[in-house]
């Protein structure tokens, strides 16, 4: 009996040993490949690795932020981030968190930017233009409660719609929402934002943290890590890599 116990104490802690073994070499692995990150972001940014020189940015018409709620609170950081990206030239950005921390700061984030304008009072015209000046950028501001109201809103007006045609005016088609009626509902209430071209999610978890589903079906996402290791470098790369993928949407 106490033969068996020594074995079982022994596999126990072969067990352990293994499992610190293994999270030792998976540390150490994502240690080595922050290091390298750094590096090449310093040489992106000072402009060595030449072929990062050639950015087409018309191809990022619409980018989105989107920020977990506890770096939101970075908005020092967040400000950088966004000089980084007026440098790179990019002209529209909408801002996300969860909370809504960004959107009850956005005075303060307008105020040390120069040449921003808020996208509710863009000239709606030109949303798809590039401004005259290199430096300007539009911002939105959206947090999850923008998209429930939305959605909210827009069930309504879809639930109005299908009691005012009363029983002997429905058809089969009108019994059933597709995607198309959504779109229009939300059109129609001022939540049909423009779709991203590309999302860049800062935070620890992998997905897009609840920014609205329907704005995001063609969209691609990129997972920047958190926000405090932003780099100029990691920005010029992500859409570096986004203007090089061939888009199918969906064909």
């Amino acid at each position: 009996m106490d033969f068996k116990d020594q074995t079982q104490k022994i596999g126990h802690l072969g067990v352990r040993l293994l499992w610190h073994l293994l999270h030792f070499i998976v540390s150490l692995w994502y240690f080595a490949l922050g290091i390298v990150n750094a590096i090449e972001s310093y040489l992106i940014s000072r402009g060595v690795l030449k072929r990062y020189k050639t950015l087409d940015i018309g191809k990022l018409q619409y980018l989105a932020i989107v920020v977990e709620s506890e770096d939101a609170h970075q908005i020092t950081k967040v400000i950088e981030l966004l000089q980084c990206l007026m440098a790179i030239g990019v002209k529209r950005v909408c801002l996300y968190d969860t909370e809504g921390i960004l959107k009850k700061s956005k005075e303060s984030i307008l105020a040390r930017l120069n040449n921003a304008t808020l996208f509710e009072e863009a000239d709606e015209k030109n949303l798809l233009l590039d401004h005259d000046h290199n430096k300007h950028i539009t911002l939105e501001f959206t947090s999850s409660s923008d998209g429930k109201e939305a959605v909210a809103k827009a069930a309504n007006i879809l639930f109005m719609k299908y009691l005012q045609l009363g029983d002997y005016r429905k058809s089969e088609e009108d019994s059933f929402f597709t995607e198309a009626h959504m779109t229009e509902a939300l059109r129609a209430v001022g939540c049909r934002g423009p779709e991203p071209d590309l999302l860049l999610v800062y935070g620890p978890a992998r997905c897009h943290l609840g920014f609205p589903v329907w704005r995001i079906r063609y969209t691609e996402i990129m997972h920047m890590g958190p926000l405090k290791s932003m780099r100029s470098g990691s920005l010029i790369k992500a859409i570096y890599r986004f203007t090089m993928v061939r888009q199918n949407y969906g064909k």
